[in-house]
């Protein structure tokens, strides 16, 4: 079902599709275009948050699956199926594969809003749309990727080409399931390689499902190979494997570090990490727009239960604006965001993504208590929907860089507030972490903003906005957030590696 016919669905329209998920969601590994069960047969119950009850499975892939998805990626790249295939041609099959995308939405859009407890609308809105232009851009990309002729003697000819790497391992998260698993997918298949994709075993569904689409597309079988499996097994084979070129990942810092370990006790493959944040919003008292400025930050906080690596958790207000800008926030930011079923298209708050998840953010909201922060708002499991993970909307006021709150990723819908008097201050404390992915500083001052853009430790930053731009705009951080450029060119460019040819002429 298309977009246009999946918006127009009621909440029991979603849940009559719900009630037969398991019939539709394909759970097993996809190997040289072909669905096929883990090699001792053994399978991962994938619970949906909101209920907490079983939606539907994954094959358990380990180390054979990963073997055996290696392999069929390694042959499909010796034959050269893919990578020596005009660039019109491969860019025709990567738009059809985008077509197909918008034509599966409904299907897509239930298996993210289930397996992780995304509202259904946000999927519908953002997901599939976004992971659709993704996919074109990359596209776009494919007859783009110029080389270099080098300014040499007249005797010779000095060429730098651009290769790709051959078997690409790709681990996505759970967060954003299917344009996330886009972000690394698409610009590794545009640089021609052959992929094995991990999907996290969380929120595998829609992920099995776009290999599927990309061999009806047209993509020779082969090319896009996904085994599902818990991290510590199907992933870090993949990671280890000889035969693995390179190494796309989106999730922990954590992992990001193991993942760096597995390439040094391998083949040295290349790791591209995009890893944890704990983003600053830093408003001034000459901001321009005091109504744009809470309702962003908020967002930036709330927005898919704030379970986003770039989510503005640390908001800093300068002094002087510091009481009215938590009163705003509380008056408007309270009631902007309402936990309820994720099927419903009027929910704009799902739960948590596992009962996990759910206690270790009451956890930080404990810490937060403990630690002399005031909880303004928030803080508990909504009332009528214990069965699911869900946790309210949370902020605190008056928090500072020594609390637990203050430093640690929460990935939850937790604000903390925190003063500043100063621009030197406020740079201070938002240089004061291990991570480096966002920030944003909001002022009328020119100046200001482009000293303090420089001045700031992150890969982006906005001014007076937040998470916006487009396919131009480089995602990526700088510090222990990671080191790959995503969602732009330089994630296709990425993909590939650089050759030098030189000619003797004689």
């Amino acid at each position: 079902m298309d977009a246009r016919s999946a918006k127009a669905l009621s909440k029991d329209d979603w849940a009559n599709m719900a009630s037969d998920a398991e019939s539709i969601f394909e759970g097993r590994c996809f190997i040289n275009g072909e669905y096929v069960d883990a090699t001792d047969g053994g399978k991962i119950e994938v619970i949906n948050p909101a209920t907490n009850e079983v939606c539907g499975t994954c094959a358990a892939g380990n180390e054979k699956d990963i073997d055996k998805a290696v392999a069929a990626a390694k042959e499909s790249f010796k034959a050269r199926t893919w990578r020596k295939m005009a660039p019109r041609k491969r860019m025709g099959i990567m738009m059809k594969f985008a077509d197909l995308l918008q034509q599966n939405t409904a299907e897509l859009a239930l298996m993210d809003s289930m397996n992780m407890g995304k509202p259904i609308s946000d999927c519908l809105n953002v997901d599939v749309p976004a992971s659709a232009v993704n996919i074109r851009f990359m596209a776009e990309c494919i007859d783009k990727m110029y080389g270099k002729v080098a300014n040499t003697h007249e005797k010779a000819l000095n060429l730098s080409v651009r290769e790709p790497y051959g078997v690409v391992g790709l681990i996505s998260p759970w967060n954003y399931p299917l344009l996330m698993g886009v972000w690394k997918i698409a610009p590794a298949l545009a640089a021609g390689n052959s992929i094995v994709l991990k999907p996290d075993e969380h929120s595998p569904h829609s992920c099995i499902k776009m290999a599927e689409l990309f061999v009806e597309a047209g993509g020779p079988p082969g090319v896009f190979n996904v085994v599902t499996g818990h991290g510590e097994e199907a992933g870090k084979s993949l990671a280890l494997h000889q035969d693995v070129s390179k190494i796309g990942f989106t999730g922990s810092t954590e992992v990001g570090k193991l993942l760096l370990q597995y390439s040094g006790q391998s083949n040295m493959k290349k790791v591209s990490l995009e890893t944890g944040g704990k983003s600053p919003m830093i408003y001034f008292a000459d901001l321009p727009d005091m109504e744009l400025a809470v309702s962003t930050a908020y967002d930036s906080i709330y927005a898919n239960m704030g379970e986003v690596c770039n989510a503005g958790s640390r908001i800093y207000v300068e002094r002087a604006i510091y009481a009215d800008f938590v009163d705003q926030f509380i008056a408007e930011g309270q009631g902007a965001y309402t936990p309820g079923d994720p099927l419903d298209p009027e929910t704009n708050m799902g739960p948590l993504m596992s009962a996990n998840a759910q206690k270790r953010v009451l956890g930080f909201i404990e810490s937060g208590k403990n630690e002399g922060a005031k909880l303004k708002f928030g803080g508990n499991i909504p009332t009528g929907l214990e069965s699911g993970c869900f946790v309210e909307p949370t902020m605190f006021a008056d928090v500072n860089n020594d609390m637990t709150i203050g430093r640690e990723e929460i990935f939850g819908p937790v604000a903390s507030i925190i003063p500043f008097d100063s621009e030197e201050e406020a740079v201070a404390m938002a240089n004061d972490t291990i991570y480096g992915l966002c920030a944003s500083v909001w002022t009328s001052n020119v100046s200001r903003a482009h000293n303090m853009a420089k001045d700031i430790e992150s890969g982006m930053v906005y001014v007076n906005c937040y998470d916006v731009g487009d396919m131009t705009f480089e995602f990526g951080g700088y510090k222990q957030s990671g080191n790959a450029k995503d969602s732009c060119f330089d994630s296709v460019l990425g993909y590939t590696q650089s050759k030098s040819i030189w000619y003797n002429l004689g």
